[in-house]
C-alpha cells in the first residue's frame, strides 16, 4: 500500500494538471471573439452567387470567424458595391476578402476610398478577378508607384493583366517555410485561368507558382488542330503583400475562376490561412492561433 499510494498521487496531480490546462484552452476558446470578415463578391464573369456560399460556409467551418456577405448580383464588369460609398465602410470588420470583379471600375475617388481602409491597417485578401478590377489609364503596361492608376496593383502587390485559356495549373509550392504554405502540398488544378504576372513589387513575396500548358485559342465552331501544339507559362498565383506606411498585411491568389476550385478543401486551406495571417491569427506551424481553430 506504501507503494501503491506515491503512484496514485502522482497520478492525481497529472490528471488534475491535464483538466486545470484544458480549461485554460478551453476558457482562451471561448473568450475569443470570432474573426470579422467581410466577403465582397459579384460583377463579370464568375458564378459569385453559388462562389459566395461556399466560401463563407468553407471558412466558418475551419476557423472561429463569422463571414458578411456584400453582394452585387450584376455580371458586367461595372460592378459597385452600395458599402464602398462609406468612408468608415470597413469599421468592425477584422478582414476584406475581395472576390470582386469589376474591371471597368475607374472612379478615382471610389477606388480611393477602398484603398484607403487598408492603407489605414485594415487587411485584405485578394482572390482571383479581383487582381483585375478597378484598372484604368494604360494598364496594359507597367505602372509606376504612385501613379493614379497603380494604387489598386500596389494594395495587391503583383500587377496582372490578363490570362490565358483555361487548362489544369500544376501550383509549386516556393517558399515552404512560410506559415501559410507550411506543410501544404502541392497539387494540380482542373481546368482553371493562369493570370500573367506583369510587374511583381518588391513588397510582394512569392508563396506559389503555377505551371500551365497552354493550347491556341480556336474560334468558335472550328474544329480542333490535332497537330496543334502548346506553349508553357509560368506566373506566381500565390503571395503576400505590405500595403501603405503602416504595412499592412495582404494574401493574395490568383486561382479560383471555377466553382469545382474553389470549394475544393485545398484551395479553401489556402485561403482560410491567408485570412488568419493577414489577421495576426496564424502560428508559425500553419494552424490556427489559441481560439480560432475549429
Amino acid at each position: 500500500m506504501k507503494k501503491i499510494f506515491p503512484l496514485i498521487l502522482v497520478a492525481a496531480v497529472s490528471l488534475s494538471g491535464w483538466f486545470l490546462v484544458n480549461a485554460a484552452d478551453s476558457a482562451k476558446a471561448e473568450a475569443a471573439k470570432p474573426l470579422r470578415i467581410l466577403l465582397v463578391a459579384g460583377g463579370c464573369c464568375h458564378d459569385y452567387e453559388t462562389q459566395k456560399t461556399i466560401l463563407k460556409a468553407g471558412i466558418e467551418s475551419r476557423i472561429n470567424a463569422v463571414v458578411d456577405i456584400e453582394f452585387n448580383p450584376d455580371k458586367s464588369t461595372g460592378a459597385t458595391f452600395p458599402i464602398y460609398e462609406k468612408d468608415n465602410w470597413a469599421d468592425g470588420y477584422d478582414v476584406i476578402l475581395h472576390d470582386e470583379c469589376s474591371a471597368s471600375v475607374t472612379d478615382p475617388v471610389y477606388v480611393k476610398r477602398i484603398l484607403d481602409a487598408h492603407r489605414n491597417g485594415v487587411p485584405a485578401v485578394n482572390i482571383h478577378c479581383a487582381m483585375h478590377s478597378y484598372r484604368w489609364g494604360n494598364f496594359k503596361e507597367a505602372v509606376k508607384l504612385g501613379e493614379d492608376n497603380a494604387g489598386w496593383y500596389e494594395m495587391i502587390g503583383i500587377q496582372s493583366t490578363g490570362h490565358g485559356p483555361q487548362s489544369p495549373i500544376d501550383i509549386k509550392y516556393t517558399d515552404k517555410e512560410h506559415a501559410i504554405s507550411k506543410g501544404l502540398a502541392d497539387w494540380t488544378t482542373i481546368n482553371e485561368e493562369l493570370y500573367n504576372n506583369v510587374q511583381v513589387f518588391d513588397s510582394a513575396h512569392a508563396l506559389a507558382s503555377g505551371h500551365q500548358i497552354q493550347m491556341p485559342r480556336k474560334k468558335k465552331g472550328e474544329p480542333a488542330d490535332p497537330n496543334a501544339k502548346g506553349t508553357e507559362a509560368e506566373s506566381v498565383v500565390v503571395w503576400t503583400n505590405e500595403f501603405g506606411p503602416k504595412k499592412t498585411r495582404i494574401f493574395s491568389t490568383t486561382i479560383g475562376h471555377n466553382n469545382e476550385t474553389v470549394a475544393d478543401d485545398r484551395y479553401l486551406d489556402l485561403v482560410t490561412r491567408g485570412l488568419l495571417w493577414v489577421s495576426g491569427h496564424l502560428k508559425d506551424d500553419g494552424t490556427a492561433a489559441d481560439g480560432f481553430g475549429k
